[in-house]
C-alpha cells in the first residue's frame, strides 16, 4: 500500500506523540509498504517543502506561514500534489486537530479513505476550545475510520458523535530494545544522581498536565520522611518552568535532578536508574513511558486517567493514584520504597503485560487490518 501520514508531531519534536507516529511510520515501512509523512514545521521558512527518503519511508515538512488558515491550507496542497505524483491508497490523520481535519478533507477531496487517530490532549483538552472545536467534530463526523489510543479516548469519540466505529489500537513498545537493565553506575554518574539513594523518576516532557506539581509536592512530603532523589528526564516544557522555578527557590537542598530529552537508544539504561517510575499525569492517553518502563519492569505508581488504567491494574502490575491527590501518590511512593521484595513483583508483572498485550507487532498488526478493510472497501 502507499500510505500517507499526516503527523501532527513527527522527530525532531519531542514528546510521546512524535515517537509514536515515527514507531508508526517506520514500522509500516519495514512491513514493506511505501509511507509518506506529511508534516509541518516552524524551523523552514513558510511554505518552503523538504523531501528526504528514508528507505521507503518519504519525509515531507512544509514549513509554516504566519497564519493558521495559511499553513492549513498549505498543507492541504502539498498532500494533494503528492497524491498526483503517486496516487495514496490511504490518508492517516496522527491527532484529530490539525492533522486529522486536513487529513480528511484531503481524503474525500482525492476520493480515498482517511484514519484519524485520536492521541489525548485533542479530545481531554483541545476538543473543548470554542475555537477549535467545530473542526474536530467535523473530522469525527466524516472521517472513513476512527481511532483512539485508549478506551477512556474511543468513549469521548463515540460521544462527541464519531460516524464511523471507533477501533481501540493501543501503542506498542520494543520489549527487546526495552528490557531489564543493570544499575550502570557511569550513567548514574553522568546524569548527577547520587550514589546510595533511592531514586524516583518522571520521564518525558514534564508539565502541568502530566502532574508537575503534584509530583513535587509529593516529593516534599517523601523527603521528609526519608533520603530520596527526583530525576526528571525530558526537560520542562517552558510554559510551566516557573512551577519548577518556585520549587526550587522553596526546597534549595533537595536532590531534584533535571536531565533533557536523550536520544531514544539511552532511555532503556536511564529506566534502569529508577526505584519507581512516577507519572502522575492528571489527563493522559497511553504514554509510550508508561509502556517503556513496564517493558524494563520497573514497578510504577501513576494516576488512574485517560489509557493509563488499560495497562497498570492497581496492585496486579503496579499502583494506581487518583489525579491531583498528593497525599496518596507520596504514600504510594513511600510504601514502594520501603518494599523491595514488592518492587520486584510488580516489575515482573509489568513486564509480562508489555509482552502479552502492548507489542509492536499487535499495535502494526491492528492499524493494516483497519487499512486493508478500508482499501478494499474502497475498491470493491
Amino acid at each position: 500500500m502507499n500510505i500517507c501520514l499526516l503527523a501532527e508531531k513527527y522527530p525532531p519534536d519531542v514528546g510521546g506523540l512524535a515517537v509514536s507516529a515515527h514507531r508508526l511510520a517506520r514500522g509500516l515501512a519495514d512491513r514493506g509498504h511505501t509511507v509518506h509523512v506529511c508534516r509541518v514545521s516552524e524551523a523552514l521558512p513558510a511554505r518552503q517543502v523538504d523531501h528526504v527518503d528514508q528507505g521507503g519511508l518519504m519525509e515531507h515538512t512544509l514549513g509554516a506561514s504566519r497564519r493558521e488558515d495559511d499553513t492549513l491550507a498549505d498543507w492541504f496542497d502539498t498532500v494533494v500534489a503528492l497524491h498526483t505524483a503517486q496516487p495514496f491508497d490511504l490518508l492517516h490523520g496522527y491527532y484529530l486537530a490539525r492533522a486529522g481535519y486536513v487529513c480528511v478533507v484531503a481524503a474525500r477531496y482525492l476520493g480515498v479513505p482517511s484514519v484519524v487517530s485520536a492521541r489525548g490532549n485533542d479530545l481531554d483538552r483541545t476538543v473543548f476550545d470554542p475555537s477549535r472545536a467545530g473542526s474536530i467534530l467535523w473530522t469525527l463526523t466524516h472521517a472513513s475510520a476512527v481511532t483512539a489510543v485508549s478506551s477512556d479516548l474511543a468513549r469521548r469519540a463515540i460521544a462527541l458523535g464519531a460516524a464511523a466505529p471507533v477501533t481501540v489500537i493501543q501503542n506498542g513498545v520494543d520489549a527487546t530494545a526495552f528490557a531489564l537493565h543493570t544499575r550502570d553506575a557511569g550513567m548514574a554518574a553522568r546524569l548527577g544522581l547520587l550514589p546510595d539513594v533511592p531514586t524516583i523518576g518522571f520521564v518525558g516532557e514534564a508539565r502541568l498536565k502530566k502532574g508537575l506539581a503534584t509530583l513535587l509536592l509529593a516529593f516534599e512530603r517523601l523527603a521528609d520522611l526519608q533520603p530520596v532523589q527526583l530525576v526528571l528526564v525530558g526537560g520542562v516544557r517552558a510554559s510551566d518552568a516557573v512551577v519548577l522555578d518556585v520549587f526550587r527557590r522553596r526546597n534549595p537542598d533537595l536532590p531534584l535532578h533535571l536531565v533533557p530529552s536523550q536520544p531514544h537508544s539511552e532511555l532503556p539504561g536511564i529506566y534502569g536508574l529508577l526505584d519507581i517510575l512516577a507519572l502522575p499525569s492528571l489527563h493522559d492517553g497511553l504514554p509510550n513511558a508508561l509502556l517503556e518502563g513496564m517493558a524494563c519492569a520497573r514497578p510504577i505508581v501513576a494516576s488512574a486517567v485517560g489509557g493509563i488504567p488499560d495497562a497498570l491494574s492497581d496492585g496486579v502490575n503496579g499502583r494506581l493514584v487518583p489525579p491531583g491527590d498528593v497525599t496518596a501518590l507520596a504514600d504510594a511512593l513511600a510504601s514502594l520504597l520501603s518494599d523491595g521484595e514488592e518492587r520486584r513483583r510488580l516489575g515482573t508483572a509489568a513486564r509480562r503485560t508489555v509482552l502479552d498485550h502492548f507489542t509492536i507487532e499487535r499495535e502494526m498488526a491492528a492499524n493494516l487490518a483497519l487499512y486493508h478493510r478500508l482499501v478494499g472497501a474502497q475498491s470493491g
